[in-house]
């Protein structure tokens, strides 16, 4: 078989590369296991210290915050309910907010809802990540000492093939684990936050109406 001029250096080139991926590919494994790790415990103590907001409570703060509909009695019913702090933060920063107009207001909710909802979605950004690049290199570990462990097969040194196997099955064990440990930090923290981001909806659009509603009842018939 007649060789392609060049493809001998290409592909020295190559495996150069790829096995000086390796001890990389290793490291970056070590540190999404540690990372998903460390994730899975703040997740445990997340849950035990998460404020549970059940559809009767966010009722019973819509009722409250409807009689009288005045600025003072959202905030005074706002400060004394259990919903989370994030959420306590933006209803009184929209019963501070007299002074706009309702579509200013509208646009201010709009804005501090997102808020928040970006603030939650950075807490599972890159458990995402490890989710999806730990198989990644996991497999990358497992194809990148094959080739010289084949190598080594070829010329009877079985020791070294040995090693290659040990260290491919290795590296796809720990890329599998990191990414499923993450997979469910991130599904179960996901499932959090929207949740809170869906009650915020809810206690927003009620704190807007209210206003509307009581700044009919205070402006004077012209009529």
């Amino acid at each position: 078989m007649v060789a392609v001029p060049g493809s001998e250096m290409l592909g020295s080139a190559l495996h150069v590369i790829a096995t000086s991926l390796l001890i990389p590919v290793i490291v970056g494994l070590l540190l999404f296991m540690a990372y998903a790790i460390i994730n899975f415990g703040g997740m445990i103590s997340e849950f035990s210290s998460r404020i549970k907001t059940t559809p009767k409570e966010i009722e019973d703060i819509i009722k409250a915050i409807s009689n009288p509909a005045t600025p003072e009695r959202i905030m005074e019913v706002v400060e004394k309910s259990g919903i989370p702090q994030g959420q306590k933060n933006v209803l009184i920063d929209l019963a501070n907010t007299t002074n706009m107009g309702p579509d200013s207001r509208e646009a201010l909710a709009r804005k501090l809802v997102e808020n928040e909802e970006i603030k939650a979605m950075k807490g599972i950004e890159k458990t995402d990540i490890v989710t999806r690049l730990g198989p990644t290199l996991g497999l990358m570990g497992t194809l990148i000492p094959m080739g010289p462990g084949l190598a080594a097969l070829g010329s009877g040194d079985i020791n070294t093939l040995a090693q290659a196997i040990i260290i491919a099955f290795d590296t796809t064990v720990v890329g599998l684990a990191a990414g499923g440990i993450a997979y469910v930090v991130s599904k179960v923290r996901r499932r959090w936050y929207e949740e809170y981001i869906s009650n915020l909806d809810t206690l927003v659009d009620s704190v807007l109406e209210v206003m509307k509603n009581g700044e009919k009842v205070q402006t004077p018939n012209a009529f």
